[in-house]
């Protein structure tokens, strides 16, 4: 009963879950490579150079400003990605009450995938809980940048134990982690907005996105440069 009540969404079904493995199977490669070089994804290397960073401002004197302004823009640009997600929000809502209004213009390349009702709103939930994880991922990066603003200035001679360059670069690297989960759901909008014209395009739009994240998530390479010649 089960299996017959599934067949008509057979294909939309498949190319879900090949698209969920693509993308688990691309993350697992990433943190595959990154235990074996730290060094490996550009991810990998912020959070080196946030932690240099933090020891460097706290050690010397004389960079509290850096401090607020560098902080400052990376809150600035969290807010904005924020603010676009809960447009993005608002948008699929209103298009949630207009589905049987575009549902020619959406399926016109739909040649292989179901096209009931229910599955279109099931795509469209399945958008708005990815906008919702980038939202909130966004907050949280805001909430902790706040947060590092205040540790970041205390001064060392006062010896708080728990406010030291090592915890507060936690704090931030935290702040970052957020921030690459928002920019990660926001990839992630891309195959389940394809989804809505067609599984096929879905699987498609998956792995033409694992090619591009590969060569945004790869750190470059050094160049070989001979540094001894004048």
């Amino acid at each position: 009963m089960m299996t017959s009540a599934l067949q008509p969404y057979s294909y939309d079904l498949i190319s879900f879950v090949l698209s969920v493995l693509i993308l688990l199977a691309y993350n697992l490669f990433l943190g595959y490579k990154t235990r074996k070089n730290p060094a490996y994804t550009v991810q990998a290397v912020n959070v080196i150079a946030r932690t240099a960073w933090v020891e460097t401002i706290m050690q010397e004197s004389g960079k509290e400003i850096l401090a607020v302004q560098t902080l400052r823009n990376s809150t600035m640009a969290a807010t904005f990605l924020a603010s676009t997600a809960v447009l993005l929000i608002i948008g699929v809502l209103t298009l949630s009450g207009q589905g049987d209004k575009l549902e020619g213009t959406w399926h016109a390349l739909n040649i292989m995938g179901a096209k009931h009702a229910d599955l279109w709103l099931t795509k469209l939930l399945l958008i708005l809980l990815d906008l919702f994880v980038a939202f909130f991922s966004f907050a949280m990066a805001i909430r902790v940048f706040n947060h590092v603003g205040y540790l970041i200035n205390v001064p060392l001679a006062r010896n708080f134990r728990m406010i030291c360059p090592a915890h507060v670069a936690v704090h931030l690297n935290r702040a970052g982690r957020f921030y690459s989960i928002g920019m990660r759901s926001y990839f992630t909008v891309v195959p389940l907005v394809f989804w809505l014209f067609g599984p096929h395009f879905m699987l498609l739009s998956t792995v033409v996105l694992v090619v591009v994240l590969y060569r945004l998530d790869r750190a470059p390479k050094l160049p070989d440069v001979d540094y001894t010649t004048p």
